[in-house]
């Protein structure tokens, strides 16, 4: 049976009809690299997939980033551990923000397997920078059109040479790919609306987290300018909450998306393996 793409509310599609864990077939590949141009974010239920097999699917998207902030499994140096534990107040990924904008080729996506979920809560929120860019208002379409930001992770991880000088050791090893020096020492500059490489949409590409500031405009008219589109972007019409269970597997599209992990399950334990997949340069 042909696998089954179905809208996932406002943001995102639900893939059905797949088993992750088997040998997949080209024809399904090919629907679901549709899916995910058009849609940012795919998602699949009832997974029931090992590390080595997380692996492997990421494996079909491109190479594997490891990344330099976060702490990798102990057997799998591929998978980045996105854990908080039931003493612990503050969560990873608690704000809406884009995965590795802070890097000179950001990444293509990332793939989140929930391995333990708290009772309730921990959902995550998407919201889609097709959507945001399309419903531009005129005025402000022309403001940032031909526009670009400075992106930086400095003031979230700071400059984590120790983390950076272990991925480095990984990559000499020859094991995966991993950004140059350069990513840690300089901060990159993106267009502020790209033409997405996969789907040829147009996508807003800042976020809170990781944008400092437009180039070329004062610092508080480059403040007022990216408040403005924050506030856009973050109107409710261009989000939809993804409710973890066992077995849910999100693949998101740093380039068309936004992600907010909700902080709402305190006292309980969650574990979620990530897996980032190299991109290339946005221009």
């Amino acid at each position: 049976m042909p696998i089954e793409i179905r809208k996932h509310g406002r943001v995102g599609a639900e893939i059905l009809g797949i088993d992750l864990a088997r040998p997949l077939a080209e024809d399904d590949l090919s629907a679901m690299r549709a899916a995910f141009a058009e849609h940012g974010v795919v998602f699949f239920r009832d997974q029931s997939i090992t590390e080595q097999q997380h692996i492997d699917f990421a494996r079909h998207w491109g190479a594997i980033n490891i990344n330099r902030f976060f702490t990798a499994h102990s057997v799998y140096p591929e998978i980045a551990l996105v854990v908080k534990e039931p003493d612990q107040q503050h969560n990873i990924g608690g704000g809406w923000h884009t995965d590795h904008s802070y890097d000179f080729a950001p990444a293509l996506g990332s793939i989140l397997v929930a391995r333990e979920l708290p009772p309730q809560g921990g959902s995550t929120a998407f919201a889609s920078m097709y959507a945001a860019y399309d419903a531009l208002p005129p005025r402000l379409k022309a403001q940032v059109e031909g526009r670009h930001a400075v992106h930086s992770a400095r003031h979230v991880f700071g400059s984590r040479a120790g983390a950076y000088e272990a991925a480095q050791d990984t990559r000499r090893d020859g094991r995966i790919g991993n950004a140059g020096a350069a990513d840690l020492l300089d901060d990159p500059v993106h267009p502020v609306i790209i033409t997405h490489p996969l789907s040829g949409k147009r996508a807003v590409y800042v976020n809170p987290s990781f944008t400092l500031h437009i180039q070329g405009l004062s610092e508080e008219n480059s403040r007022g300018l990216l408040e403005e589109l924050y506030a856009h972007c973050r109107r409710p019409e261009f989000q939809e909450d993804f409710h973890w269970r066992e077995g849910s597997i999100a693949f998101w599209d740093n380039r068309a998306t936004w992600h907010y992990a909700y902080n709402d399950y305190h006292g309980h334990r969650r574990e979620m393996h990530r897996i980032t997949i190299e991109g290339i340069q946005l221009g």
